[in-house]
This record gives structure tokens, C-alpha cells and sequence, in this order.
């Protein structure tokens, strides 16, 4: 009987998170911008109907939904993607994350926040949401393109910044006090990481004996539990849960067990991914959302500008032409999950109150947006051609021919299909 008011309001959260999901999908709009808009309509802070009068009682929900949401991704990540790509591909995610990462922190810069928002602000406009990109490329049939394997193998090489970048966040934004107490716990923190990248490089042999169970029950039980024990000590080292949730993902995709374990935690993962993304809507205040409309708009537009020549930039070093060169530019141009872990993170870390939503209306924003731009790359790739004649586009070479990242193991994992 006491648990009558968790349980209802668990429960519509769930219903209004896939009936708004489910009527976006009419329209095309990503699920993440809804969820986050179902927390919203539903939160303490607009008129009307209130299921969640506190935040906080969606808070250990939120976690694990966070931490299912960075286990999946590790399961996805494999270190043999990255090292077939070769050094194109690392070139071509880097030249992203300079201009993107680059730009964000002069952005936070230029807002004048402060130093440790300007940090967090560098990897919300610095990397792209995989959900959605990957969602934009299924739903436009890009999937097959030659193409396609560049934006995913820089996709895999912005998920491998994203580890090594919140690893180094956390103990700046935890309120670490001075210079050495910061270096040690970075150290900490890099220690862990390399501990748990030695297990994904040379014990996923054991590590795949000790998990290995032909009962589906028995296998959930034993990866939740790994997941949420590995991101409860990278808790205590001063790491970002998230992270060892993620290295977990990463040790577990390498044995034998990695394709079932993909196709159980899939449905976990977006039941509660969606809890995630609507326990933040529901700390958004809409009069907040207001007071950083500028600079929600200036981010975005910065967003758009650096993406398109990153991605002009990257397809000009592999040859492709205009049309190509067009929906690599476009594709990456959303923001989603990544950002609101950042901005989850500065709410726990008490960081400057107008960050929070300045994260939800950049995300909101550009996860709309981000399909619309890709959907007419044709555009871009019209006046590419009036600017400068361009030849046709090459056929991939034999060494592009071997996907960075495989495009049908990406949509099977993405889809829950094993």
C-alpha cells in the first residue's frame, strides 16, 4: 500500500513516455526529445496534471538507467573496430572532436559561467548522439552506402573519447580541491580504466567461462549484477558510474556470451534509457528554458556550421564527391544521450543551475533538427557542385571495403536482433 504513488507514477511515466514517443514517430522525431518533453508536461514545474511532484523519487531509476544505456554502448564498441579503420579513421574522428570539442569550449568560454561548465559545455557540442545518427541512417536507407562506414567509425572513435574524457571530467567537476588532489584522483581514475582495458584485452577468455550459463535468467542476472557492482567501485574511485557500466559492456562483448547478452539487456536498456530521459525532463523548469533561448540557438547554429565542415573536410580526404561528401557533413549533426549524461553529471555536481537547461533545450533542438538537415543533405551537395564541379565519386578502395564498423552488426544491435 505505501508504494501506491512510486507505482502509479512509475507507471505513467512509462505510458506517457511511448504514447508522446509513438505519435513523434508519425513525424519523425527521435524518441529522446519526447521522453524528455514527457518528464516536462508531467513535472512539478508546468501546469496541469502532476504525476512527479519530487525529482528525486526517480533517482536511483535514472542511475541505472544510465548505466544500462553506457553498458549497451561498451557491448556495441569493439577495440577491433577502431584498429581495422586504421589511421584515416582516427584522423577523420579527430578532425571532428577538434572542431567540435574545440568549438564547445570556446563557447562555454565565451558564456562566461565559469571553468568547470565551459568543461562539461566542450563535450555537449563536441559529440553526436549514436542513437539518433544511427536511427537517421536506418530510416533514410543510407545504411549500405560507402559512406556510411566513415560516419560510424567516427562515431566509434567519439565513444572512445567519451570514456576517456569523463574519466578525466569527474574528479574537475566533483569539486576536487587543488591541483594535487585533481591529479590524483585523474590517476585514479586512469588507473581503473586501465585495469578494466587490460580484462576487455586479455581476459574476456576467463571472463567469458566465468559468465557463461545456457540459462537466459541466470545470464541477466549475472551481467546486471557485474554492471551495476563494476559502476558502484568506479562510484567510489571518483569515475563516472557510467564509465565502468561501460567498460563492463566492453569486456563482456568480447566472449562468447557478447550476442546474447546484447539481445537481453536490449529491452532493459531502452525501458529504462527512457526513465532516464524523462526523470531529466522532469528538473527542467520551463522559465529556465526561456532565460537560455539565445544561447540554446547560437550553440545549435555553431553545431551545424563545424559538423558541415568537419565533414566536407573528412570526405575531401577520402575522395568521395558531392553527394556523399553532403550526408557525411549532415548526418552527425544530432545531439542526445551523451549530452544529458553531461548534464546529469553537472546537476550532481551542483555546477551553474542555467546549465541543466541550457543542455535540455540544445538537445531538444538539435535532435529535431538533426534529421531535417540530414533528410535534405541534397541541398548541400547541389551547391557543392554550383560552387565547384566535382568528378563522380570513387568507388571504395580495398582498404574502405573493410568496414571500420560493420553497418549490419550496427543495425542487429541497435534493433536487439542478435
Amino acid at each position: 500500500m505505501g508504494h501506491a504513488d512510486t507505482l502509479l507514477a512509475m507507471g505513467g511515466a512509462f505510458l506517457a513516455a511511448a504514447f508522446l514517443a509513438r505519435l513523434g514517430a508519425r513525424f519523425g522525431v527521435p524518441t529522446i526529445p519526447l521522453f524528455m518533453l514527457a518528464g516536462l508536461l508531467l513535472g512539478p514545474h508546468t501546469p496541469g496534471l502532476v504525476l512527479v511532484s519530487d525529482p528525486h523519487d526517480f533517482e536511483m531509476l535514472s542511475a541505472l538507467g544510465l548505466v544500462l544505456l553506457l553498458f549497451y554502448l561498451g557491448l556495441e564498441f569493439k577495440l577491433d573496430d577502431l584498429r581495422s579503420g586504421g589511421r584515416r579513421l582516427l584522423t577523420a574522428g579527430g578532425v571532428y572532436l577538434l572542431l567540435n570539442v574545440g568549438a564547445g569550449l570556446g563557447f562555454g568560454f565565451a558564456l562566461d559561467w565559469g571553468a568547470r561548465e565551459a568543461l562539461v559545455l566542450a563535450g555537449v557540442l563536441g559529440i553526436s548522439s549514436s542513437a539518433i545518427v544511427t536511427k537517421i541512417l536506418i530510416d533514410l536507407g543510407r545504411i549500405s552506402r560507402p559512406e556510411t562506414r566513415l560516419i560510424l567509425g567516427v562515431i566509434v572513435v567519439e565513444d572512445l573519447f567519451l570514456a576517456l574524457y569523463l574519466a578525466a571530467l569527474q574528479p574537475v567537476i566533483g569539486g576536487a580541491e587543488g591541483a594535487g588532489e585533481t591529479l590524483l584522483q585523474a590517476a585514479k581514475a586512469f588507473g581503473f580504466l586501465l585495469v578494466l582495458a587490460a580484462a576487455a584485452r586479455y581476459g574476456t577468455r576467463l571472463v567469458g567461462r566465468l559468465i557463461k550459463v545456457r540459462d537466459d535468467e541466470l545470464l541477466v542476472i549475472s551481467f546486471l549484477g557485474a554492471a551495476v557492482l563494476v559502476a558502484g567501485v568506479s562510484e567510489l574511485l571518483g569515475v563516472a558510474d557510467a564509465i565502468g557500466a561501460f567498460m563492463v559492456g566492453l569486456i563482456l562483448a568480447g566472449t562468447s556470451s557478447g550476442p546474447r547478452i546484447r539481445r537481453l539487456v536490449h529491452p532493459l536498456r531502452d525501458a529504462f534509457a527512457a526513465i532516464f530521459f524523462f526523470a531529466f525532463g522532469l528538473a527542467l523548469d520551463p522559465a529556465r528554458l526561456a532565460s537560455v533561448a539565445g544561447p540554446v540557438a547560437a550553440a545549435a547554429a555553431l553545431t551545424i556550421v563545424m559538423n558541415v565542415i568537419a565533414g566536407l573536410l573528412v570526405a575531401r580526404s577520402y575522395g568521395y564527391g558531392p553527394e556523399p561528401a553532403a550526408d557525411i557533413a549532415t548526418t552527425l549533426v544530432a545531439r542526445g544521450e551523451f549530452a544529458l549524461i553531461l548534464g546529469a553529471m553537472a546537476v550532481s555536481a551542483g555546477l551553474d543551475g542555467r546549465l541543466s537547461s541550457f543542455i535540455a533545450g540544445y538537445v531538444l533542438v538539435l535532435a529535431i533538427l538533426g534529421p531535417v538537415i540530414a533528410k535534405r543533405a541534397d541541398l548541400l551537395a547541389r551547391a557543392m557542385r554550383a560552387v565547384r564541379p566535382a568528378p563522380p565519386s570513387p568507388a571504395p578502395s580495398e582498404e574502405e571495403a573493410v568496414a571500420p564498423v560493420s553497418a549490419e552488426r550496427w543495425v542487429r544491435v541497435r534493433s536487439g536482433r542478435p
